[in-house]
């Protein structure tokens, strides 16, 4: 399971964006996992082109993923897309970033395009 070490909220007009921190110790560095969903523009896709689009650093493809359910626990979150999941450390993080995730999320989720589970 990676660490977390902060949470970025951005709620700009177009743009929702959600930003994790993801500490990676072999290399010393920090990539980041971001959900953006801008749903000012979604009239002009497709229905299955709609909801958050999720990308990270660290992936080798230009596609991003679409996604499908966050899980919300004590010290961890899970965020499932259209291919992967991700296990992450939240115990490092800010109470106030979480809260401030958990409100984003919310309103990203405003036609329940994907789940959230908060334990």
């Amino acid at each position: 399971m990676k660490q977390v070490s902060f949470i970025s909220v951005e709620d700009e007009d177009p743009d929702l964006i959600l930003s994790f921190a993801v500490w990676h110790p072999e290399l010393d560095d920090i990539r980041s996992l971001i959900l953006l969903r801008t749903p000012k523009y979604e009239v002009f896709l497709d229905e299955a082109e709609r909801g958050v689009n999720v990308s990270y650093e660290s992936w080798m493809s230009d596609q991003d993923e679409m996604l499908k359910r966050v899980e919300l626990h004590d010290e961890m979150i899970t965020i499932i897309t259209t291919d992967r999941r991700f296990d992450l450390d939240i115990s490092k993080v800010d109470e106030d970033e979480i809260e401030e995730a958990k409100k984003i999320l919310n309103r990203m989720n405003f036609d329940d395009r994907f789940e959230i589970k908060i334990v």
